[in-house]
């Protein structure tokens, strides 16, 4: 999908540190955070009355078109790896964190009431276990009746940060994961979506169905979630304290390259696929002053953005993230000083 979203130049002494001269800024990537960037733009523009058009076409695509320079920033959620960054000379940094959820598509079943396992959803996305009513599921469900359904797992189809987060997730959460880590599986089974938008609707509309998206669209979209078993074996609503559990163990002082892993952490009451989100701008721009705006309004999301993430099921960068955001800033050429502190 794409979102048209305001972002403004400059204000205060940042300002007068380029030329008072109104652009649109273009950026593309992700869409994991592309809700909150929408809604944190709008309230932007009504302050700012600038813009910038910004694509959520997947994390793969975003990462290609700040490196091909066709945008002034990138959006991931799957952080590119530090040798990579500094070959494609681009200065990488955290915009807020979120969280994704499973989704699935049984009639009759409230958010909550189906507990899924790491294994089970391994067995599910591989293709071993086909039907709702499977003796594993009903091991895992005492009491819960689940008819012959079968299943159909949805995945993206896209090159997507969101896939990243998951499969990595299912990486360190089970060993009986087979499918590896990245941004594109080779998935055996099942039916794939574009974007977190289109994972959500192929599950809304199939029967059996099973996705995994950000928080957000299962929320917006009034899908079902199921509960989770974490690294401490406790099943685990998504909730924003359980989101917060995960969160709070990051250490973003000692985070290389400032990205953190939040995933498959460990307490009894911690949800666990959290991760931030990332954006990506060159180290040396041609136009530092387009790539300044583009920091601008990553700057007033961190100053003002935070009710409207929390609205919306995302988590604000805490303080120390901020201080390490505002670190990667300073390795950008041209970038005002005002925008560094």
């Amino acid at each position: 999908m794409k979102i048209s979203i305001a972002m403004m130049l400059l204000t205060g002494a940042a300002l007068t540190a380029m030329p008072a001269m109104a652009a649109d800024i273009t950026g593309a990537g992700a869409t994991f955070p592309a809700p909150l960037y929408a809604k944190w733009a709008s309230a932007y523009k009504a302050e700012t009355r600038n813009e910038v058009n910004y694509q959520a076409i997947g994390s793969g695509a975003g990462i290609a078109q700040i490196k091909a320079r066709t945008v002034d920033f990138g959006a991931s959620d799957d952080p590119m790896k530090p040798a990579d960054i500094a070959a494609a000379g681009l200065v990488q940094f955290p915009a807020v964190i979120g969280s994704e959820v499973i989704i699935v598509n049984l009639p009759g079943l409230a958010s909550g009431a189906l507990k899924l396992t790491p294994a089970l959803i391994a067995g599910i996305y591989q293709g071993t276990i086909t039907k709702w009513n499977d003796s594993a599921i009903l091991a895992a469900n005492k009491g819960l009746t689940l008819r012959p359904i079968p299943i159909t797992p949805v995945y993206r189809s896209d090159s997507s940060g969101t896939t990243a987060i998951f499969s990595n997730y299912m990486v360190k959460a089970s060993s009986d994961w087979k499918l590896g880590a990245g941004k594109a599986i080779t998935w055996p089974t099942g039916s794939g979506g574009k974007g977190n938008d289109g994972v959500a609707g192929n599950v809304k509309n199939t029967l059996g169905a099973i996705g995994y998206v950000e928080y957000n669209f299962a929320a917006a979209n009034k899908l079902t979630m199921t509960k989770l078993a974490n690294a401490d074996g406790k099943f685990i609503d998504p909730t924003p304290a359980s989101f917060n559990a995960a969160a709070a163990q990051a250490d973003w002082a000692k985070a290389p390259n400032a990205t953190v892993n939040m995933l498959a952490l460990p307490g009894a009451n911690t949800w666990p696929i959290v991760s931030a989100t990332y954006v990506l701008v060159p180290a040396r721009p041609s136009d530092p002053a387009r790539t300044a705006a583009a920091l601008a309004f990553f700057d007033w999301s961190l100053k003002k953005g935070g009710a409207a993430a929390q609205q919306l099921g995302y988590l604000p960068l805490p303080a120390a993230a901020i201080k390490r955001v505002k670190q990667e800033w300073q390795g950008v050429t041209g970038v005002p000083a005002a925008l560094t502190r």
